[in-house]
């Protein structure tokens, strides 16, 4: 981070470690998948290529990230459980449900073709993550349990439903036949009225699916004679069970006793109540401004791979930029953005009763979508360029109290785009202009100040470095903008109507002159749209 004045906004972001020995588990929930499965008109009660989709994101998802070693999942949710030592990302509980919702967002989007190729993905799936801290392994145990239990209650329940649907009720008659039933009674009515033994449908539909890791023997090379050498590997695998929280599928195991430890008793009842005790989660303070911040995760990887331009991707910029133009659109509690390289910085209204102020379901929110939208517009901007694997960004939330402190955050982001900025562009034109290497590169500029970087760019490659793109130096600013609209009146006279629309600028943000400008946007009155 670049050395400033407004550094001290930094004091306001709080540590969220799960403490040691707590077990991690980060579960995801599809956001507004209801419609979401309308609109692409998945089959009822259960459409197998969907579940097939979760299943084969949820597996690329523990063959990327070593420390989850075990996940459970059915309908549009998935939970992942972290190994017991497990020091990833610090344990951070921001970073660690970030990161995977994220990757599980952009992994679905890439995947959706390889499940339904006769189908176009119409809009971003997104889903929600949260951080469910097990003190213990019986508390896992008791947390699998429930889960396993709402699986089956829920299908057989949509089993039940759909079929009636299909037998010529409407859903709300359906549902108000349903009521009050009972497991026995919704089992006689599938076998008397439909003749469906609930038992003999798919087991990924009454048990949900498991994934967890095996060594598997796979040939690595062959030797000169032609013999295959073979290694053993750790591979994920999808499996099924009726108790997946049972002493003996764990004990089944062996990855998943050396990583968590086996479970010493059954689960006789699942109580509700004790399970949900580590589901508790603080809201925001209120009254305060919310700032999102997401960065991309490993970018530097993902922009060599990509082949993105050095020291600026015009293209890749712009994607970012359609990102979080996206983001606004779809949540209108944000009313501002500062996006800079591969991060971008929402801000939500001080009066935001977004997600109830609750920082794992808003964060996860904007970065799902975010990750969605980056690999569905990523043709737009990459015509010729395959996506070669999913992108990711971890996000955090942090509280501003008055306005002042958020402009002075904002201004502490625009100074680090252009410290960083000037430093890259000199290093590329060392690099690629003068052939130096990059250790080399960075040893000519060590210590170097702005001024004198400005003077190595003027007298050695002719560049004034304040006639760049501003895009370039100062970052992207996305708000809301009133657009006036001329319309004709019944009488023939016209009209003036104003609307708004997400704008995307390239101003200063550290002197004053843009905020007087628009004031409106950090109106801590702003109307509602």
């Amino acid at each position: 981070m670049a050395n400033s004045k407004y550094e001290y906004v930094k004091s306001f972001e709080v540590e969220d470690e799960v403490m040691l020995p707590n077990l991690i588990v980060v579960r995801i929930d599809g956001r507004d998948f209801r419609r979401f499965a309308e609109v692409h008109e998945f089959e009822k009660p259960n459409d197998g290529r969907a579940l097939n989709l979760m299943n084969s994101v949820a597996t690329a998802i523990l063959e990327e990230y070593p420390d989850i070693i075990f996940s459970y999942g059915f309908g549009d949710e998935y939970s992942f459980v972290l190994k017991k030592t497990s020091k990833f990302y610090q344990r951070r509980a921001s970073k660690l449900l970030s990161l995977i919702v994220s990757f599980f967002s952009s992994a679905y989007a890439m995947k959706w073709k390889e499940f339904f190729p006769e189908k176009e993905l119409q809009w971003p799936p997104s889903f929600h993550s949260r951080i469910i801290s097990c003190a213990s392994k019986e508390v896992l145990q008791a947390y699998l349990a429930w889960r396993q239990h709402e699986c089956h209650l829920s299908n057989m329940h949509d089993t039940c439903l759909w079929m009636l649907v299909k037998g010529g009720q409407t859903e709300s008659e359906a549902e108000e036949f349903l009521k009050g039933t009972q497991k026995q009674q919704k089992n006689e009515l599938l076998f008397q009225k439909f003749h469906i033994n609930y038992k003999n449908l798919p087991a990924m539909y009454r048990q949900g699916s498991c994934i967890l890791k095996t060594k598997v023997e796979e040939n690595v090379k062959c030797n000169e004679n032609g013999t295959p050498v073979k290694r053993l590997r750790r591979k994920a695998r999808i499996v099924h069970s009726e108790d997946i929280a049972g002493r003996s599928f764990w004990n089944e195991h062996p990855s998943l006793l050396k990583e968590v430890g086996g479970f010493s008793e059954e689960v006789d009842k699942i109580r509700l109540e004790y399970v949900r005790l580590f589901q508790f989660e603080n809201k925001l303070m209120p009254s305060t401004w919310i700032v999102i911040r997401i960065d991309g995760c490993h970018f530097h990887r993902f922009s060599e791979v990509h082949e993105f331009e050095k020291p600026n991707d015009k293209e890749a910029l712009n994607l970012m930029n359609s990102c979080a133009v996206a983001v606004l659109e779809e949540m209108r509690d944000i009313v501002f953005a500062y996006g800079v390289s591969d991060e971008y910085s929402f801000v939500l209204k001080k009066d935001s009763r977004f997600y109830q102020r609750r920082p794992s379901e808003i964060v996860s929110a904007i970065v799902s979508f975010f990750s969605s939208m980056f690999v569905m517009k990523w043709k737009e901007f990459f015509p010729q360029k395959e996506l070669k694997y999913p992108p990711s960004f971890d996000g955090r939330a942090v509280c501003y109290p008055s306005t002042e402190i958020l402009q002075d955050y904002l201004a502490w982001r625009q100074v680090d785009c252009h410290i960083n900025n000037q430093y890259n562009t000199c290093f590329w034109m060392l690099v690629n202009k003068k052939g130096k290497s990059k250790s080399e590169a960075q040893d000519y500029l060590k210590g170097t100040q702005a001024r004198e970087k400005n003077e190595l760019l003027i007298k050695e490659f002719g560049i004034d470095y304040i006639e760049l793109e501003p895009m370039f130096r100062q970052g992207s600013s996305a708000f809301w903008e009133k657009e006036e609209a001329t319309m004709a009146h019944e009488n023939g006279a016209s009209m003036e109507n104003p609307h708004k629309k997400v704008t995307v600028k390239h101003c200063d943000m550290i002197k004053p002159d843009f905020w007087r400008a628009h004031p409106s946007i950090l109106n801590e009155k702003r109307p509602d749209f």
